[in-house]
């Protein structure tokens, strides 16, 4: 997935410094890893909860917890943030197929309200690699399709809380201090 994402910016022409990374689960080892390769560490757990700044954003988030991707959405929730991001991710066609409709209501609301507003092509699996990508789509937010959807969808902007089990590390916990190694 490193591999991936160095490809990646090397393709698009962004340096490595303009990329910034976190997990809560990176080792010292890892982070200082990614620091020599040029990546910018983000200092804190967010959960996900990163806004674009009014620039144009590509979120590398492949395996997340749908949480992540929930926050995510709910910390850029409007139009104009949304059609400036592009994730690439696992599947939110699959995360739909996946769940009871009222639980993706439920727990993961932004999600179900951004599905009619959202591009999505499956990244092609890939044979000696299929447990590395499997479900990753990239998705985007063509603006469109976004003032499309019913003005109440973004009414509602209260900040998503979640039950015990789900699915991110939450700063809380003090999983976001680097663990030594």
């Amino acid at each position: 997935q490193l591999a991936f994402l160095l490809l990646l910016l090397e393709e698009l022409g962004v340096p490595p410094g303009r990329c910034s990374v976190f997990d809560p689960a990176f080792s010292a080892q890892e982070a200082a890893a990614l620091a020599e390769l040029g990546l910018r560490l983000l200092p804190d757990n967010e959960e996900g909860k990163h806004g674009i700044e009014g620039s144009a954003t590509l979120f590398y988030m492949v395996h997340c917890g749908k949480a992540l991707y929930n926050n995510l959405l709910w910390r850029n929730w409007s139009a104009g943030a949304l059609s400036k991001m592009v994730i690439i991710g696992n599947s939110f066609k699959g995360i739909e197929e996946r769940l009871l409709s009222r639980i993706l209501e439920r727990d993961y609301s932004y999600i179900a309200k951004v599905l009619k507003g959202t591009e999505e092509v499956a990244l092609p699996a890939h044979a000696q690699y299929l447990d590395t990508f499997n479900d990753t789509s990239v998705h985007w937010f063509p603006l469109q399709k976004l003032k499309e959807l019913s003005p109440e969808v973004w009414d509602f902007v209260e900040e998503p809380a979640y039950e015990e089990e789900c699915e991110i590390i939450r700063k809380e916990d003090g999983a976001d201090q680097r663990s030594p190694a």
